[in-house]
């Protein structure tokens, strides 16, 4: 009963044999040839003793290449490996953004093996780098969505005192989570309408975030707690610790927007309007890093030129 002793290498060699197979018949056989190199290679590296590719590894691979070869002859209708040209792998890094530097390592060594056994005379990838330019690729809430959630945080009663406090600081000042997970009685100047975030100035806050701070500050009242904080639960009241960062995560549920993209457009906003290393100053945020962050969403004109 017991199992042979090559078990585990004989379900690998089916797993890669099931990416090989789907790839189109012009493309396969040079897929098919550079599962066979890289094999290969395994075993040298373990007769070796050095760290050879794990069949993970060798299936990822493969996996890729699959992809490639369909996207190929799906999209661009090329049905040789010697037509294939920087371009078209261009187009197909861009479909998958976040595995692009995993994808385009695999691709550069598949190119170079074809290369070497003169499937092809250029190599698409020389030309090509891993990373993508620096930018804030996330998304931003349109003019009448801010409305729309300004209207429900500073009207709507029934909204919970902590999503209201939450959003809005976010939507107006730009707040994030963990600042007003940390947020402090002790942070709120009653006499200046000012609140302090962890920033290098205190934030004066319009009548509108006022009237929803304290609000928020009369339902943590109804707790009769001593936690300093300003947003206060069911499993903070009796001690002083802050708010759990997987709560403050789901605070803003109800309104369907995440707290990351409210606060992005706030960002970008300012950015947009005034010179981002004044919003950087102002955020205690490093002035290069903020430039880097948001320079897919503001107008370049906007930018300094150093």
């Amino acid at each position: 009963m017991a199992l042979p002793t090559d078990q585990a290498e004989r379900l690998a060699a089916g797993r890669r044999q099931r990416r090989i197979e789907p790839v189109p018949e012009p493309l396969r056989q040079a897929v098919a040839a550079f599962n066979t190199s890289r094999m290969r290679a395994q075993d040298r590296a373990r007769r070796a003793g050095t760290r050879p590719r794990s069949n993970h590894t060798l299936e990822a691979a493969l996996a890729t290449l699959r992809d490639l070869a369909l996207f190929l002859v799906d999209e661009r209708d090329k049905n040789a490996w010697a037509l294939v040209d920087v371009h078209h792998v261009e187009a197909f890094l861009s479909t998958l953004p976040k595995g692009r530097k995993r994808r385009l390592t695999v691709l550069r060594q598949f190119f170079r093996f074809a290369r070497s056994q003169k499937l092809l005379l250029v190599d698409p990838t020389r030309e090509l780098v891993a990373k993508e330019t620096n930018g804030f690729r996330g998304q931003t809430l349109a003019l009448d969505q801010q409305r729309e959630l300004f209207r429900r945080w500073t009207i709507d009663k029934h909204v919970h005192p902590h999503e209201a406090v939450m959003g809005i600081l976010a939507l107006l000042h730009g707040a994030s989570s963990s600042e007003m997970r940390m947020l402090k009685t002790d942070d709120i100047d009653q006499q200046a309408n000012t609140v302090r975030l962890g920033r290098p100035h205190p934030v004066p806050l319009d009548p509108a975030s006022w009237t929803v701070l304290q609000r928020c500050l009369a339902h943590r009242e109804a707790w009769r707690t001593d936690n300093p904080h300003v947003m206060v639960t069911k499993g903070t009241k009796a001690g002083r610790n802050p708010a759990s960062t997987a709560y403050l995560s789901h605070v803003l549920d109800d309104c369907g927007f995440p707290p990351h993209m409210i606060r992005s457009t706030r960002l970008v906003d300012l950015v947009n309007t005034m010179d981002p290393k004044l919003v950087a100053a102002a955020f205690g945020m490093d002035p290069q890093a903020t430039l880097i962050y948001l320079a897919d969403h503001v107008d370049p004109g906007r930018l300094p030129d150093h």
